[in-house]
Parts: C-alpha cells; structure tokens; sequence
C-alpha cells in the first residue's frame, strides 16, 4: 500500500500493516466525531507517525500511484471535520 502524507514524502506500507494504518485512523475519526478537539492532535500525529516509522520512502525515481493520501501534519480540527468522516480515507 502507498501512502502519501501532503507536503511529505510517499511511503510504501506492508499489507500486514493496513489493519493497524485502518484502527489509527478509526481513532482519529472517532475523536474527531465526538468533538474531542483537545485528542485530535495526538491521534493524527500516531497515525502519522506510524507511517513514517512503518513505511519505506518511496523514491523520487519511482513513479506510484497513491493508495490513500493523509491530510498534512498540520491538518487543524476543523479541517480535520471536512476529511475524517464516515468511513474515512483509508479503504477497509
């Protein structure tokens, strides 16, 4: 899987890793539903640092398309209520 974080780089996750990328999202979309403004910064962040420490850098050389691609890292809350709705931005 290809994920691209906006203003970053692309990442190339592990298949095994989509449940626990899907969960860290889940996460984020729950605090953002319930209006938990004050959780939203420390869940986006352990999504995104969980693609950043679990993916490989894709190169510049190699040309992929992106399977999902995150907000970037400084997505504030309300914007976060535009993107991480419903079923969010990963596929299940």
């Amino acid at each position: 899987m290809i994920v691209r974080i906006s203003g970053e780089e692309q990442y190339e996750l592990a298949d095994d890793q989509a449940d626990r990328l899907n969960e860290l999202e889940h996460v984020v979309i729950d605090v953002v539903d319930g209006g938990r403004e004050a959780e939203f910064s420390a869940a986006y962040q352990a999504l995104l640092d969980f693609v950043r420490a679990g993916g490989s850098v894709v190169g510049d050389d190699d040309i992929h398309t992106s399977d999902v691609i995150l907000p970037p890292s400084d997505l504030t809350f309300a914007e976060a209520g535009r993107e991480f709705t419903g079923e969010g931005l990963i596929p299940d």
